[in-house]
Formats: C-alpha cells, structure tokens, sequence
C-alpha cells in the first residue's frame, strides 16, 4: 500500500514537474510558496512560513514511530547538512507529524533533536496538517488499530530564502542515497539563491 502511495504521488508529481539543466532534483516551481501555521515542538511556540524567511527550507512529513523511511530519510538529510559544512546554518528541516495522536510535542522534540539542531518538529490540529498536505500533493493515511501505522509520502520538498517551491528530493529515503546530488542542489540554493 505504502509503495502504490508513494508511486502515484510521484506519478502526480512528475506531471507537474521536471528536472531542468543543472539540478540533480526535481524541479517544482509550479507549486506554491511556503505557507503555514504550526506548533514548534522544541519551544512550543505557534510558527508560520515567515519564521523560516532567510533560510533554505526543507519540509519533510513524517511521524516519530516510523519504523524505517523516516528515520533513514532524516539520518540522510544530517549527512548532507554536515557536508555542507558553515553553508548548514543558512538551511533549516521541518519535520511536519502526520500523527499528531502519537506525536505530542515532547515526543516530537524529542524525536528531532537526534537529527541535529537544524530539524524543527511541527505539530498542526488535524485541519492545518490535511491542509499542508493538499498544499503540496502530500498523501497520508493512518491504519486503524491499537498499533496502528501512518503511510505517507517520503518527498522533501526544498524552498529559497524567499519562500518559493524549488525542488523535490526523492533520493534520500534509502541507505544507497544520493548525498552528493543533495548536497549540491541544496550548496547551489544556499550560495547562489537561484
């Protein structure tokens, strides 16, 4: 169920998007700018997309019991962010539960402060986070049951300084990722804004 998820999402996707000469990711232009209103997890502060102006944003939905693309999507994501050596403080993770059930905000401070002091944790009530996903083609579904699972989407999406949708990074969510092509999209936005 998860890999049919994950494919029509990326089926949808590539209809709107397209790899353009010198990116190593898909480029998604067409969507709309970074917007939203969340909970923080590490100070438990309501933030927006204004919070995050300045930065390379990259925004990532997940949940903190995942058993394995999260984890390894975020493991993947520190790596880049240590190869970019000083250029990591101009870029900013937000990690966006789509299990706000299971992840209240202590759980989800905790959960991202293993990935470093870049990853912020974001909690929304159960509209702002459907509306999120809308804005940006993100799927998700929970199971039901005591135990229950979250399906979802494992895409990182990669916004400028200003705001605007850039790229779509695919590549991470394996231990075979491409760190190299990440790194460089993400070097290339940092230095160069474009």
């Amino acid at each position: 169920m998860a890999r049919l998820l994950a494919a029509s999402l990326m089926l949808t996707l590539a209809s709107a998007c397209a790899r353009q000469a010198g990116w190593h990711d898909t480029v998604v232009t067409g969507l709309p700018a970074l917007a939203f209103d969340m909970t923080r997890a590490n100070d438990r502060k309501p933030v927006t997309a204004a919070d995050y102006r300045g930065k390379v944003t990259l925004l990532y939905f997940g949940y903190a019991s995942c058993p394995d693309v999260c984890p390894m999507t975020l493991a993947n994501v520190g790596q880049v962010l240590r190869r970019l050596g000083r250029d990591a403080g101009s870029v900013r993770v937000l990690f966006v539960t789509v299990d706000p059930n299971r992840d209240t905000l202590p759980v989800l401070r905790q959960y991202v402060a293993a990935f470093g002091p870049q990853v912020d944790g974001l909690r929304g009530d159960p509209d702002a986070l459907a509306a999120l996903a809308r804005r940006y083609r993100v799927a998700y579904s929970v199971r039901p049951g005591r135990d229950y699972e979250v399906t979802h989407s494992s895409g990182i999406y990669v916004f400028d300084r200003g705001g605007a949708a850039r790229l779509l990074v695919s590549s991470l969510s394996t231990q075979n990722a491409d760190l190299d092509s990440a790194g460089a999209d993400l070097r290339r936005l940092v230095e160069n804004g474009d």
